[in-house]
């Protein structure tokens, strides 16, 4: 499992449903739960109300009962999946695109791996419906997010989570570059263009304002750890690791890893 979810106390799964959760976006949300998916992909298709196109973003893993579904619920509000686009390349978002394009005929979009690469500032249109690109790596370095003006909404992949925080997956992850992505968030929601998230894994984020603040607050913090754990005589990430999240459960470890590695080499630049 490609890993989203840093290794923080979380509230139990079953809480989030998904559903229709703004006028704009309704959430499909696969039967993936766990350690790393807290209650399973959000699969969210856009469509305007009464329109006949519709946008997917991350179709989920391979499982056709889920993009059957995806299909049916289109074709049940009388739309057609128009385009197919993914937050980032972990399978756990992009597995199920090609299966979903076969369904669909529709193509499929994201930054890189071979795709019909999408670039900061793209417009994406089903209908009258608006979708902009704002790329925002770090947790990987594909990653994007995808702006629903209309509801005045983020639609962040892994970037920012309804629950708990995400890994910065090192070595393709980068903090720096999260960091700033953080920073672009906070921007839209200062400029009241974002005031809601809807995140790809668990509930949505009706204060992004607040959210985005835990989370530069959390890294700064864990930044702290990190580097008060290699003062204390820690000799690489495993050692930190033992000794930042010692209260953790230890199958979560090797996401733990990837975000220290991710800090160190901050740290040292």
């Amino acid at each position: 499992m490609s890993p989203a979810v840093a290794p923080e106390p979380s509230a139990p799964f079953g809480s989030w449903v998904g559903g229709q959760i703004t006028p704009h976006a309704h959430c499909l949300l696969q039967g993936n739960p766990g350690p790393m998916t807290l209650d399973g992909t959000n699969t969210w298709v856009l469509l305007a109300p009464g329109g006949t196109e519709a946008i997917v973003i991350d179709p989920g893993e391979d499982e056709p009962a889920h993009q059957q579904r995806v299909v049916d619920h289109v074709a049940e509000q009388g739309a057609r999946v128009s385009r197919i686009v993914l937050t980032h390349g972990h399978h756990d978002h992009s597995e199920g695109a090609p299966r979903l394009a076969r369904l669909t005929g529709a193509p499929v979009q994201a930054v890189g791996s071979g795709h019909d690469d999408l670039a900061d500032g793209d417009v994406l249109r089903a209908g009258d419906l608006e979708v902009r690109v704002v790329t925002t790596p770090g947790h990987t370095a594909d990653s994007i997010s995808f702006a629903l003006p209309a509801d005045h909404a983020l639609l962040t992949g892994d970037t920012v989570l309804g629950r708990g925080t995400t890994v910065v997956a090192h070595p393709d992850g980068e903090l720096a570059a999260y960091l700033d992505s953080l920073e672009r968030i906070r921007d839209l929601t200062g400029q009241g263009d974002v005031t809601s998230i809807l995140p790809g894994h668990g509930p949505t984020v009706p204060d992004a304002a607040a959210m985005v603040d835990f989370y530069r607050v959390h890294r700064r913090e864990r930044l702290d750890q990190v580097r008060q754990a290699l003062a204390d005589g820690a000799r690489d990430a495993g050692e930190v690791v033992a000794r930042v999240y010692a209260d953790v459960d230890r199958s979560v470890w090797p996401a733990a890893t990837m975000s220290v590695r991710a800090q160190m080499v901050y740290l040292e630049a």
